[in-house]
């Protein structure tokens, strides 16, 4: 029962992980952007989001690691 239940949340997170990674910019995708005259709102916001996202990633990594060390604990 318990490793069913791990299994399953190690899944949602695996997805959680695959989404995030895949929602992030790559990191050259700001560097075309040459001169201009400060940054917008809007850029503001976007970097906004490219941290919580940075963030989230470094959780849900840490969560995957967290279950797959508890599923071969389980397993044995």
């Amino acid at each position: 029962m318990l490793l069913n239940l791990v299994r399953v949340l190690h899944w949602l997170i695996t997805l959680g992980l695959i989404g995030t990674v895949m929602l992030q910019p790559s990191r050259s995708a700001g560097l075309g952007i040459v001169g201009g005259g400060g940054e917008s709102p809007a850029m503001r916001k976007a970097r906004g989001r490219e941290a919580l996202l940075a963030r989230l990633t470094v959780y849900l990594a840490v969560a995957f690691v967290v279950t797959s060390i508890g599923l071969t604990i389980l397993r044995r």
